[in-house]
């Protein structure tokens, strides 16, 4: 055995290295070199705040490499997984015209032009080659920006990374653009055990045979040597590799020997590898985010620490944006334990984690918790990190390294009457953005992490004189504004405190966001907001200290989570109404989804499999449940346990029949059907339930069909429409008590 668990933090690393690469590079994205350097000199920190947008936004980079490496579990971890396989799962995580890829056209985007070989029923990997789209369009830069985690999965096994980045690049690239990530994927999983950038790029040469991309790397490599500065190196590229010496609008050569310049010149300093990819131009999110991969995982957590902190700003977030909405709103942490999953599968081993959405486990991580940002009152919280507790044990096959435990440190100084100690996780997209750009120009489709119904659990480890300490949500109202529930109060006590808050009903509503509230006040009060002043045991008292939230978690569907007619959640709705902020809370591929000003939601799809989903991928024993008009179609009715919008079990009413049926890929088999008379324009209450492997679609209260799969666990619910229309009449998600639900 390899003990890939060995491996574990410099995963963490890599997925780090990563974002920041990518959040560094995204301002200026587009920017000539010559504007940014006569407007920044270098890029050194993030500067989104000079461009206008927010720091965490969508990008296709992170979208890509995050979505499309899912491929390895939904295959079982096949260690001989295919590039048609992989094709398949863009076909199931990618929305036409909305996520992950730049939508620029046909042979003018190369991954849109691979997108719609694919849907027309051209397997991979003929969809990306040179053959089908010609080579201006299979040697852009795309196939190196989203091959990282098929490396992270193979640490220290080059001869497997090659093989899967060869698989995964050719459902867009071909020819040199192969080569690239191929190269690239080699060297990131060398990295693992080897740190020399000398003995990593010789290495990676020998898994590519083409004689051209052995001469380039062995050009730049020479250039770089004899460079004094890497503006030096730039120019050479510039000179002789710049864009206008290939065709597309973005090369792959130009890129990745920019890549490898920054690589080389960075040296075995992050944040200068970082600086000269975002520096020099050309595709600067695309080149920083894979050096700052490459170097997480070579220089590892150490090597975030020698400059500019810039993990801090970050504080793990990111997004993942496709058709498994629940899934978007995500963080390096929760990234990592599936990279590491798949590593552990392919090499045979167990792979162990925390069950708790937050447990913290990785030096330095804080899982997107942040600072609460409004100022209505005195926020006194100085500081969010990760405290290394004392060693519980030694562990032998860590190189007798002693284990420790990690939390999340929330400190605090000056805490008394008045005034606040807080922060707060993300759960659900802002729908206020600020700034000109807003989120970014990738849209974010998304489901909340966190619904009404579900219970959130948290242990603090707090001391001898501590704070109280309140949940509470923010959420979108009726009218779009944020509005504020709260806990009661939990005065916190020496040592563990194990604290639990059922999420209220807010309607159907997206809950924007979960915050954690310290004062100086005492236990069983109810405050309308966590603003509002505590009073009580401590409340003439200074605080100064911490306290350490040692997981925070909720899961499982919702013990009841439901929508009415749109007239009650959205009082001003009219027929011309298109959307809400409630109907963001859904991700739909189907042609037209809008709010309903009679019902609640209509769904129109002019081919099969138009599907409408929400929840996220730990939703497993449930109901759901809405009252449905069929207009003219095919099939129509429910959708659950979706994980993507062609990966689910669907229950719907079809030619005088009750249908189940389980959607894999292409592929649509019945697990049971029944005969079933209705009509067109008939309404009905269709509820359907699945318990562990048994399934049943409810009409109008009677069960009308049942049968038994086990090939889906867990997944979002929502609604699936073939070549018609539907209305339907509020939505319902109730969560199933038996033994088969995990957590309770």
């Amino acid at each position: 055995m390899k003990n890939i668990a060995r491996f574990k933090n410099d995963i963490y690393a890599g997925v780090l290295g990563k974002i920041i690469g990518v959040y560094l590079g995204r301002p200026v994205e587009g920017w000539t070199y010559e504007a940014i350097r006569d407007t920044f000199g270098e890029i050194n920190y993030y500067k989104n705040h000079r461009t206008g947008a927010p720091l965490i936004v969508p990008d296709d980079d992170i979208s890509g490499t995050f979505a499309f490496f899912r491929s390895l579990e939904d295959n079982k971890f096949d260690p001989d997984i295919r590039a048609e396989q992989i094709g398949d799962s863009w076909l199931n995580y990618i929305i036409e015209n909305e996520t992950i890829l730049w939508w620029g056209g046909l042979s003018r985007s190369t991954e849109h032009t691979a997108y719609l070989r694919l849907k027309n029923g051209i397997r991979a990997p003929k969809s990306g080659s040179i053959e089908l789209n010609g080579r201006s369009m299979a040697e852009q830069i795309g196939s190196e920006i989203f091959i990282d985690t098929w490396a992270m999965a193979n640490p220290g096994n080059p001869e497997r990374a090659a093989k899967m980045a060869r698989e995964a690049a050719g459902v867009s690239h071909d020819g040199i653009a192969i080569d690239a990530a191929v190269y690239l994927a080699v060297m990131e999983s060398l990295a693992f055990v080897e740190k020399d950038i000398d003995k990593l790029l010789d290495a990676g040469l020998a898994y590519i045979e083409n004689p051209e991309f052995i001469r380039l790397v062995g050009a730049v490599r020479e250039q770089c040597a004899k460079a004094s500065d890497w503006r030096e190196v730039r120019q050479w590229i510039a000179d002789h590799h710049g864009y206008e010496k290939y065709p597309g609008n973005c090369p792959m050569v130009t890129n990745h020997l920019t890549l490898l310049m920054a690589f080389i010149m960075g040296g075995d300093d992050f944040n200068k590898a970082c600086m000269i990819a975002c520096s020099s131009g050309w595709d600067t999110d695309c080149n920083s985010g894979n050096v700052g991969c490459l170097n997480g995982i070579r220089l590892g957590l150490d090597g975030f620490g020698t400059s500019t902190d810039l993990r801090k700003a970050v504080a793990d977030r990111l997004y993942v944006v496709t058709s498994d909405g629940g899934s978007c709103i995500s963080d390096a942490v929760q990234e990592t334990r599936k990279i590491l999953k798949a590593a552990c599968r392919l090499e045979y081993e167990p792979v162990d984690f925390p069950e708790e959405r937050l447990a913290f486990e990785y030096p330095g991580a804080v899982q997107g918790i942040v600072p609460y940002d409004k100022n209505t009152e005195e926020q006194v919280l100085c500081g969010i990190d990760n405290l290394v507790e004392s060693p519980r044990h030694c562990d032998p096959q860590n190189g007798n390294e002693e284990t420790k435990e990690y939390g999340c440190r929330l400190s605090y100084r000056g805490l008394g009457p008045g005034v606040h100690a807080t922060a707060c996780i993300d759960t659900f997209i802002d729908l206020q953005p600020k700034g000109k750009e807003g989120t970014s120009y990738f849209d974010v489709l998304c489901s909340p992490s966190l619904y009404s119904g579900q219970e959130v659990k948290a242990v603090i480890a707090a001391g001898a004189v501590s704070p109280a300490f309140t949940f509470f949500i923010e959420y979108f109202n009726e009218k779009d504004e944020l509005e504020t529930l709260s806990s009661s109060a939990f005065q916190l006590n020496d040592g563990d405190n194990q604290i639990k808050w059922r999420i209220p009903d807010v309607g159907g509503h997206a809950i924007y966001r979960l915050g954690m509230s310290l004062r100086s006040g005492a236990r069983g009060e109810r405050p309308g907001s966590p603003m509002e002043g505590m009073s009580g045991a401590a409340g003439g008292s200074r605080l100064d200290g911490s306290v350490i939230i040692k997981s925070l978690d909720w899961s499982g569907a919702p013990e009841c989570y439901r929508m009415g007619r749109s007239m009650e959640m959205t009082p001003t709705l009219t027929p011309w109404t298109t959307t809400t902020s409630w109907l963001k809370t859904f991700v739909s591929s189907a042609d037209h989804f809008c709010p309903d000003y009679t019902t609640t939601f209509s769904i129109s799809h002019a081919a099969p499999n138009g599907v409408v989903t929400t929840g996220t991928m730990d939703w497993d024993n449930y109901s759901v449940k809405s009252v449905i008009t069929f207009s003219q179609q095919d099939a129509a009715g429910l959708v659950a346990r979706a994980k993507g919008h062609r990966r689910y079990y669907g229950a719907v009413l079809k030619d005088k029949k009750a249908v189940i049926y389980k959607q894999c890929d292409a592929k649509r088999t019945v697990v049971e059907e029944a005969a079933f008379d209705f009509e067109i324009d008939d309404t009905r209450e269709l509820t359907f339930t699945l318990d562990g492997p048994r399934l049943s679609l409810a009409v109008d209260g009677k069960t009308a069909v049942s049968g038994q799969d086990e090939s889906y666990l867990c997944g979002g619910a929502g609604f699936v429409v073939d070549s018609g229309a539907i209305l339907a009449d509020g939505f319902e998600v109730k969560r199933i008590c038996s033994r088969r639900n995990k957590k309770d």
